[in-house]
């Protein structure tokens, strides 16, 4: 194999790896899995003790009461157990690029009732969500344009006491290709292109060794 040849594999090995990447979550610890929560229990953490977040306390359930997770086993209630001054609000602040597109998405579902609420909000955008019930999850999928090299993701809790506002399975990934100064192929003509370049450096290596 020549090193002409090396050098293009490597190439394309990276390229792969690079458009991989940016379908991979921004957010660390999303689905809440990192804290250990007996099944059928909770446990209010601070929220430097839980990963990833930052703000009021976070109350991480496991099953408790019958309702299974989105993702994993743990999930959490906005609303948290504890005292707390002005409303319950948790964020995650997380790198990105400026101008390009990124998708966010993540699982809801009301505790005691269906007049529950809470607000999400990323760079330049804020929404409002009224619509989940206590008969299962709902998911939320939309997306915003990063504005600085970082962003923050920030979930804050519209009605006041200690119940409500279950959320879950949170994802933001970049989306392939909205910004064109770095735009990647998608991963399933990444791998196709690939593939070309793996058959074609053996044929030459067959040629060669004949």
């Amino acid at each position: 194999m020549s090193f002409v040849s090396i050098r293009t594999l490597l190439g394309a090995v990276a390229l792969l790896g690079a458009s991989f990447s940016s379908h991979a979550t921004l957010i660390v610890n999303g689905d809440f899995e990192e804290n250990f929560v007996a099944s059928n229990k909770w446990v209010v953490f601070n929220s430097t003790a839980v990963a990833g977040w930052q703000g009021s306390n976070i109350e991480i359930w496991n099953a408790l009461g019958g309702v299974i997770a989105a993702s994993g086993k743990n999930f959490i209630e906005l609303n948290a157990h504890g005292s707390n001054s002005g409303a319950w609000s948790i964020f995650q602040t997380f790198a990105t690029e400026i101008g390009r597109e990124y998708n966010l998405s993540f699982s809801y579902r009301a505790r005691n009732n269906n007049n529950e609420k809470f607000s999400v909000s990323v760079p330049a955008s804020d929404w409002t969500l009224t619509d989940h019930t206590t008969a299962g999850w709902t998911t939320f999928v939309n997306s915003f344009i990063a504005t600085d090299s970082t962003s923050i993701l920030r979930f804050t809790s519209l009605n006041a006491g200690t119940m409500g506002n279950l959320i879950d399975n949170v994802v933001v990934t970049a989306a392939p290709g909205r910004n064109v100064a770095t735009a990647v192929p998608e991963p399933a003509t990444l791998a196709a292109f690939g593939a070309g370049l793996l058959a074609l450096v053996g044929g030459r290596r067959l040629r060669r060794s004949k």
